[in-house]
């Protein structure tokens, strides 16, 4: 497989002199075409910093970030715009919902720029709804009408509605209940499985990570453990994801 993500040897630096802060260090990471990526670990380790460079909404104080061939150090603002309007789609903890437009409409305009319009955006953004879980009743609402668990699910039928390779996901179950939040871990599976499409989540639940093929965890900024599954199925990433919390608690022994 070719690698739809490539970082080498990437450091993100923030101040400087005595208060510069690496949030991202000397990071090397590859992702796969069709790989389901866990990034682990507590607030402030830096997974954010990382969709972030993978995104190109942030730049590498050091380092190369390649995203589906492209160097996005090569590329201009409007190039890297592009990229993500055919080729990435990227859910955060805030929705980055527009306010003034209706759940279908913050749907629709995502279709825009890539030519789709008309019955088909229609059709796409109707469907992609109803998989994330919104009723109809709801898509003429306004995001401030809605509740932080239904304005995560149309942030996630935004990322979706255009079928791009990639999927960056930052904590995107963290205001949802136990319920809502398994239906879109089972969707994202499912577009894994069926379509190929690529992903990257990021969390700090253990329940959510065992849905990925591999799981990275990092701390203070770098890769700490990178464990991948030990047979086939979900069941045997429950036994990846216990295998890194084996690895901390030993690590946690010997600084001691």
């Amino acid at each position: 497989m070719d690698a739809i993500v490539q970082l080498d040897d990437v450091t993100r630096c923030y101040g400087a002199g005595d208060a510069s802060v690496d949030a991202v260090a000397n990071v090397s990471l590859s992702v796969q075409a069709g790989e389901f990526l866990s990034v682990m670990g507590p607030s402030g380790c830096g997974k954010s910093t990382l969709l972030n460079l993978i995104a190109g909404y942030d730049d590498p104080t050091s380092g190369r970030v390649v995203v589906a061939g492209m160097d996005l150090g090569s590329l201009s603002e409007r190039e890297r715009s592009n990229l993500r309007a055919r080729h990435l789609g990227f859910v955060v903890q805030s929705f980055d919902l527009l306010p003034r437009l209706t759940v279908d409409e913050n749907v629709l305009v995502r279709l825009g720029p890539i030519g789709i319009r008309g019955r088909e955006a229609r059709t796409r953004t109707t469907a992609v709804l109803d998989k994330v879980g919104i009723s109809p009743a709801a898509w003429k609402r306004y995001p401030a009408e809605l509740s932080g668990g239904e304005q995560q699910r149309v942030a996630m039928a935004r990322a979706l509605v255009a079928e791009r390779l990639l999927l960056l996901a930052d904590e995107l179950t963290g205001n949802l209940d136990s319920s809502s939040g398994g239906r879109i871990l089972d969707l994202l599976r499912d577009l894994n499985a069926e379509r190929g499409m690529s992903i990257v989540v990021v969390t700090h639940d253990a329940f959510a990570a065992t849905y990925g093929h591999r799981t990275v965890t990092m701390r203070d900024g770098r890769i700490e453990h990178d464990v991948g599954r030990v047979g086939n199925g979900r069941d045997s990433s429950v036994v990846s994801i216990r295998k890194v919390a084996a690895l901390q608690t030993e690590r946690g022994r010997d600084s001691r």
